[in-house]
C-alpha cells in the first residue's frame, strides 16, 4: 500500500482532462494533505449567490481552480451526527448504524447515570438485549456548560470531555460503555490514513464527534491524533485574545450574551466559538497541535466544522432574524455576516497554507454535513403540541408502546427524535420479555400509523415510511439473529438501530417548541439535503459538475489524492461508494 502523498506527477497522468499544471514546474512536488470542511447548513445555492454577488472572494478564488457540484445530497437523515459519519465513512446509516445524534437502540443498555440532557440512567442485564435511548451529543459530557466539558481548563477541548458512565453500555461485552467512535460500524478515512503513519486531526462542536476516528475497540480515539471539541452549546463566556477573521473581539462576550445563554444564541458568539477550531487549523497548518503550544507534523487529513452559518439560517435573536429574505435564497443581513466570517476564515486557512508553503501540496474539500429547512421562510410552520411521538404516546392504546424516554410519561426525559423529521422507535413490552426483547409487532406499527394517518393534517405530515417503504432503504427494525460485542452487524434479522417508522412532514414544518428559530434540518426535504461541495487544487481548471453525487462519496476521493486505496473503506467493499466525477480519478 502507497503512503499517504502522491506526486503530482501522477496526477497529472491520471488528471489528464482536470489538471493544468506542467509537469517539469512540480514534478517534484506532492499531494500530501487534504484540509476537509463542513460548513454546517451552507446549501448548494449560499454558495452560488456568494460568488455571484462577489461577498465570499476566498470561496470565488477557491473555484477558480476547483471543481463544483450542484447536486450534492447529504445523508438521508440529514442530521449532523450521519451527516459526518457519511463524509469520513462513505456510508450510508444502514451500514454505519447513525440515524441522529438521539436515537434508539434495541440492543444496547441505559447509561450508568442519567444524561446531562436526559436520557436515563439504568440498569445493565448481561447477556441479552436492553433496548436504550442514545446520546451521542453534548449531554454525555462531564459538564456540557463548560467550554471544555467539565474536564479541560481556559480554551482547551477534546475527547477526555466525555464521561463513560453516561454512554451507553454492550450487555455483549460486560456492560461496558460505548464510545461513540466505536458506535460506528464503518471504518473511516481516519484510520485508512492513520494506518499508513498518516498524522491525523480534526475539529468540531461536541466532544462526541472524535468518532471520526472509527472503531478502535479501545477507550481512546486513537486514529484522530489531535482532536478539539470547544462545546458549541457551552454557557458563552468571554474569549480574550480572540477575534474573528471578520474583526470582532470575542472578549467583550459576557454571560448574558445572545438569548439562549449558549454559543448557538447569538450571531457573533458563534462565530467565536467556530474561531477557535479555525485558529486550531492555523496551527496544525504550522507543524503545531491544535493550541500552537507544541510541534507536530502537518496532518495528512485534518479539518473542522463550522457551525455559523447553521445558526445563521434558524436563528432568531431578540426579533433580528438569520436566514434568508426569499425563496431565492438570498441571506438576511444577519446571515450574510456568517457567509462572510466563514469565508473569510477559510482565508486565514488558506493564507496560513501560501506562508508555509503549503499550496500545492494540499487539496481543499469544502461541503456540509446538512443543509436546513426551509430556505423560503414563508413556508416555515411551527407545530409545537401534537407532534407524531407525543401523539402517539398520549393514545391509550400506544402509551406503552413508545420508549419512556419520548412518552409523555416522562417529564424529565430527552424527548423525541424530532426536528423537521419525527423517527419513532417503538416497543412491545410484553413480547419475549425474558430473552429482554421488546420489538413492536406489525400490528403495533400499523397502529401508529393509522393514528398517524388520522392526525396528518394537524400534524403537518406529508410522507410516512414504514415496512417495506422504509426497509428498502434501511433495512428491518428489530433484534439481529446473531447477537455478540457491539457494533457488529451482518444484515441477518432485524437491525436493533432501524426506527420503526419515519415521519417526514411537509416542506417548512419544524417540530418545535422554540421561538428563537426558523428553520432545522434532519429531513428529506432539498433544502436538508442539498449542499455545497468544492474540492479545490492549484492544479485544477475551474469546472461546475451537474451529475448528481452525495458527500459519502467525499471518503473515498480522498483517499484517492492521498494515493491509498479507497476499497480500505469498508463502505467501498459493502456498498460500492464511488470517487466523485469529474476529478479524473
Amino acid at each position: 500500500m502507497q503512503s499517504p502523498g502522491l506526486k503530482i506527477a501522477a496526477v497529472i497522468a491520471a488528471l489528464a482532462s482536470a489538471m493544468a499544471v506542467s509537469p517539469a514546474t512540480h514534478a517534484q512536488q506532492a499531494i500530501k494533505h487534504v484540509l476537509l470542511i463542513s460548513i454546517d447548513g451552507m446549501h448548494a445555492v449560499d454558495y452560488q449567490n456568494c460568488v455571484a454577488a462577489e461577498t465570499c472572494p476566498t470561496l470565488t478564488g477557491l473555484g477558480h481552480h476547483g471543481v463544483h457540484y450542484t447536486r450534492t445530497s447529504t445523508s438521508r437523515p440529514s442530521d449532523s451526527f450521519p451527516g459526518l459519519v457519511a463524509i469520513v465513512t462513505g456510508g450510508t446509516p444502514k451500514l454505519f448504524g447513525g440515524y441522529y445524534d438521539v436515537s434508539y437502540d434495541r440492543v444496547l443498555a441505559p447509561p450508568k447515570i442519567t444524561t446531562g440532557n436526559g436520557v436515563a440512567g439504568g440498569t445493565c442485564t448481561p447477556g441479552q438485549p436492553n433496548g436504550t435511548r442514545i446520546e451521542y451529543e453534548e449531554g454525555v459530557e462531564f459538564d456540557q456548560s463548560q467550554l471544555g466539558g467539565g474536564f479541560y481548563t481556559g480554551i482547551d477541548a477534546g475527547y477526555k470531555e466525555i464521561n463513560p458512565d453516561r454512554l451507553p453500555r454492550d450487555p455483549y461485552n460486560n456492560c461496558q460503555p460505548v464510545y461513540p467512535w466505536n458506535y460506528i460500524r464503518a471504518n473511516t478515512i481516519f484510520g485508512v490514513i492513520h494506518k499508513t503513519g498518516g498524522y491525523t486531526a480534526w475539529a468540531d462542536k461536541h466532544a462526541v464527534y472524535s468518532l471520526v476516528s472509527g472503531p478502535t475497540g479501545t477507550t481512546t480515539p486513537s486514529n484522530v491524533d489531535d482532536y478539539y471539541s470547544p462545546e458549541i452549546n457551552s454557557n458563552v463566556i468571554p474569549l480574550p485574545g480572540v477575534t474573528t477573521a471578520t474583526g470582532f473581539d470575542c472578549g467583550t462576550l459576557t454571560s448574558s450574551t445572545g438569548n439562549s445563554g449558549d454559543f448557538t444564541g447569538d450571531f457573533d458568539a458563534v462565530k467565536c466559538n467556530d474561531q477557535l477550531k479555525v485558529n486550531a487549523v492555523v496551527n496544525w497548518i504550522g507543524g503545531k497541535t491544535h493550541l500552537g503550544d507544541k510541534t507536530a507534523p502537518v496532518p495528512a487529513i485534518f479539518g473542522m466544522n463550522f457551525q455559523a452559518v447553521s445558526v445563521g439560517e434558524k436563528l432568531i435573536e431578540f426579533g433580528v432574524k438569520g436566514g434568508y429574505s426569499d425563496a431565492a435564497g438570498t441571506p438576511t443581513p444577519a446571515m450574510q455576516g456568517e457567509i462572510e466570517f466563514v469565508d473569510a476564515a477559510i482565508g486565514q486557512m488558506v493564507k496560513a497554507l501560501k506562508s508555509n508553503g503549503l499550496v500545492d501540496s494540499t487539496a481543499i474539500i469544502i461541503t456540509a454535513k446538512h443543509g436546513q429547512s426551509p430556505i423560503d421562510t414563508h413556508r416555515f410552520m411551527k407545530i409545537p403540541d401534537n407532534t407524531p411521538t407525543t401523539l402517539l404516546a398520549s393514545d391509550s392504546t400506544l402509551t406503552s408502546h413508545v420508549p419512556f424516554s419520548e412518552s409523555t410519561l416522562n417529564p424529565n426525559g430527552i424527548g423525541a427524535t424530532e426536528d423537521d423529521i419525527s423517527q419513532i422507535w417503538l416497543t412491545d413490552p410484553d413480547s419475549d420479555r425474558a430473552s429482554g426483547v421488546t420489538t413492536a409487532s406489525e400490528a403495533t406499527v400499523q397502529a401508529a400509523v393509522d393514528l398517524l394517518e388520522a392526525n396528518a393534517v394537524a400534524d403537518g405530515i406529508g410522507q410516512i415510511f414504514y415496512a417495506g417503504s422504509l426497509e428498502t432503504t434501511y433495512g428491518k427494525p428489530g433484534i439481529p439473529e446473531h447477537l455478540g460485542p457491539c457494533c457488529a452487524f451482518d444484515g441477518r434479522g432485524g437491525d436493533p438501530r432501524v426506527p420503526d417508522l419515519i415521519v417526514q412532514p411537509n416542506v417548512g414544518v419544524i417540530y418545535t417548541g422554540s421561538s428563537k428559530k426558523q428553520a432545522e434540518h434532519g429531513g428529506f426535504a432539498q433544502d436538508d439535503t442539498n449542499v455545497m461541495l468544492l474540492v479545490s487544487h492549484p492544479g485544477l481548471h475551474a469546472k461546475t459538475v451537474e451529475a448528481f453525487v452525495e458527500t459519502s462519496h467525499v471518503a473515498p476521493t480522498i483517499l484517492r489524492i492521498l494515493g491509498l486505496d479507497p476499497t480500505e473503506l469498508k463502505a467501498v467493499q459493502v456498498e460500492g461508494t464511488p470517487v466523485l466525477p469529474g476529478l479524473g480519478l
